[in-house]
């Protein structure tokens, strides 16, 4: 059965997109036409456009606007309310990859933007994601990850550890219990999904009415499905280390010891991505990944869920 290339979820009329799809990324969206880029000319305007935009990471990235009316995706140099990412070479099938887990991510109770798959004139997909900085006409939330929260470079982006990312929520969070309660759920289904590149720069602290928050999830990929033979299952260390994680790490450490999360609350995270997985197995069967990446990536959380469980 086809799926709705925003949603995943099954399409019960004709067309590319669901109504609910393209509703998500604008209201008044009745349709979307293809990126009017192929792969190679989205890459080249990428790096041309690398030094003019505000959107950060090593990933190519393109800043864009939506124009409802014309159902189309126009790219910009500032002012972008969208991020589309083409492929990077040399890997392959990283936008479906990216869809899928933040989508995976949405039905495991944590907060994502909008996002989705856009086709592009030579068939390749992109990922679109709207910007949750960004709200009203010309309002611009502030937002700062964890690397400038830690006085950290770019480069120094995997000198810390969870404890530290721990700490920060701690120390700058409004409510520190309730922001510590959805880092672990975030870093769970992280391992679940063989997500091991969450370095300080994927992590982001927000400021809305006066609240500071962790900022909505971004950058979820199944990373393991990507590099292959990833001989990591975390960017950062846990108790020291980055490997062989178990459910003595993650829970009893972690989650009970550094985070201190009350039991009910524990109990409660555990059970919905415990309750999860027979959806995200049926999502992802009907995602856009190609039948054997679809099946290495069930290989992997089937593996990572009964780790943990």
């Amino acid at each position: 059965m086809r799926a709705c290339p925003i949603t995943l979820e099954p399409l019960t009329d004709g067309g590319t997109f669901s109504k609910t799809g393209l509703r998500s990324l604008h209201p008044r969206l009745n349709h979307l036409e293809p990126l009017p880029l192929n792969q190679h000319e989205q890459l080249r305007q990428a790096r041309l456009r690398a030094d003019k935009m505000s959107i950060q990471g090593v990933q190519p990235k393109l800043s864009a606007v939506l124009k409802p009316k014309a159902g189309c995706f126009k790219i910009v140099d500032c002012g972008g309310r969208f991020i589309l990412k083409p492929n990077p070479l040399p890997y392959e099938e990283v936008p479906a990859n990216e869809a899928l887990s933040m989508t995976l991510a949405k039905h495991a109770g944590i907060e994502v933007p909008p996002h989705g798959l856009l086709p592009a004139i030579d068939g390749s997909w992109v990922y679109v994601i709207r910007r949750f900085d960004r709200v009203g006409r010309d309002q611009r939330l502030h937002v700062e990850d964890f690397a400038q929260l830690s006085g950290a470079t770019r480069d120094t982006k995997y000198a810390s550890s969870l404890e530290q990312i721990a700490m920060l929520v701690e120390t700058h969070c409004s409510f520190p219990a309730v922001e510590k309660a959805a880092l672990a759920r975030r870093l769970l289904f992280c391992f679940l999904i063989g997500n091991e590149e969450m370095h300080l720069k994927n992590f982001s602290l927000i400021v809305e009415q006066g609240i500071i928050r962790l900022a909505p999830a971004y950058d979820l990929l199944n990373t393991t499905l990507v590099l292959e033979n990833a001989s990591e299952e975390s960017a950062l260390p846990l108790r020291g280390r980055k490997r062989k994680l178990s459910r003595a790490d993650w829970i009893d450490y972690f989650c009970r010891e550094r985070l201190r999360l009350p039991e009910a609350v524990l109990a409660g995270i555990l059970l919905d991505l415990r309750e999860a997985l027979p959806k995200w197995r049926d999502i992802i069967r009907r995602s856009f990944l190609s039948s054997p990446r679809q099946h290495r990536y069930l290989e992997i959380l089937a593996e990572r869920h009964r780790r943990l469980f």
